[in-house]
């Protein structure tokens, strides 16, 4: 699909116990990391469990066994090429996770929700690169002029595009952690798969970042989940997506969070009424799932340099003016 000069393919892999990832894949990727070293296929085995196992626990009515339904996850690669190029110079834009639903019981097959996961080359450039040369410029406070404006102008035109119109029905859906740096206040309004909602007064740079890619966050606690989740989204998230979508994200994303940030999304208690979720804190259960944190974060500065090399600086000024103009 060709639309102002952008190509915009998309492809597929599944996410199941024989993944490995493609040689473009960003290797700090949730679903990445967990393919990797000789623990790779345990690791994914166990957390393909925990997904299922907490998707039947959402969707637990006429379900008496706790057995009746299997999430299928597949990988959404998206890359962009700039002009009439070769197909070797497209640039891995964006990776998420697309959901299925299979009820065993009918035997049916339901689409779920795309985007879950979110990763971007670009995002890691603009924190790991972007960020840090301006906190060196002019200290820490504030953020870089028109920080984040490509990379969010380039998400909102591939959602625009053929190539997402042509394989999804819906805008995504993307769920992260919740920022540490916030407290978030409990409400009294409670959805039966979302569960109870929570408030902030501030926005985390990541809420911000997200807004570029005119996205709106919400903050829900699943039934029996110990700390909200942070739920990225367009348009109405309550009424645009179903029970099965909602439950098939939040099963993959707190199954991936309770490995990632266990701290807060696998701690032994549950969280406050005013919660300010910490990574320092103690009273928290480990999964028997290998990972390694400290590796992730060295690699995405890594990942934000070949961002650099490979598409801001070859391509650079013609994105500046593509973007400065694109919502004219």
């Amino acid at each position: 699909m060709t639309d102002s000069g952008f190509t915009f393919t998309i492809s597929r892999i599944a996410f199941d116990e024989d993944y490995r990832p493609a040689d473009n894949t960003r290797i700090t990727t949730n679903f990445a990391n967990l393919a990797r070293g000789e623990s790779r296929q345990e690791n994914l085995r166990k957390t393909l469990a925990m997904i299922d196992h907490r998707f039947n626990a959402l969707m637990h009515w006429d379900n008496p066994a706790g057995d009746r339904y299997a999430v299928d996850l597949s990988i959404i690669s998206a890359a962009l090429r700039i002009g009439a190029g070769a197909s070797d110079d497209a640039f891995p834009l964006i990776e998420i996770l697309h959901t299925a639903v299979v009820d065993r019981r009918r035997g049916t097959r339901t689409d779920g929700i795309v985007g879950n996961n979110f990763s971007s080359y670009i995002r890691d450039y603009d924190f790991c690169v972007v960020m840090p040369e301006h906190v060196r410029r002019n200290g820490p406070g504030g953020v870089p002029e028109q920080f984040g404006e490509l990379h969010g102008n380039l998400f909102k035109h591939f959602l625009k595009s053929a190539a997402y119109r042509d394989h999804f029905a819906k805008p995504p859906v993307i769920c992260l952690s919740v920022s540490s740096k916030h407290v978030y206040h409990r409400t009294a309004n409670a959805h039966p798969i979302l569960g109870v909602e929570y408030r902030t007064d501030d926005l985390s740079a990541t809420d911000h970042y997200f807004a570029k890619m005119g996205m709106t966050a919400r903050y829900f606690m699943p039934s029996h989940s110990v700390a909200p989740l942070a739920f990225y989204h367009i348009g109405d998230l309550v009424g645009d997506y179903s029970d099965l979508e909602l439950a098939s994200t939040i099963s993959t994303m707190e199954t991936f969070q309770k490995i990632y940030r266990p701290e807060i999304y696998n701690a032994n208690s549950v969280a406050a009424e005013h919660y300010r979720p910490s990574l320092n804190y103690q009273d928290y259960s480990l999964t028997r799932i290998v990972y390694d944190r400290e590796e992730r974060s060295r690699l995405a500065v890594e990942q934000g340099r070949f961002a650099e090399e490979q598409f801001i600086k070859p391509h650079g000024a013609a994105l500046a003016r593509w973007s400065a103009t694109c919502g004219l």
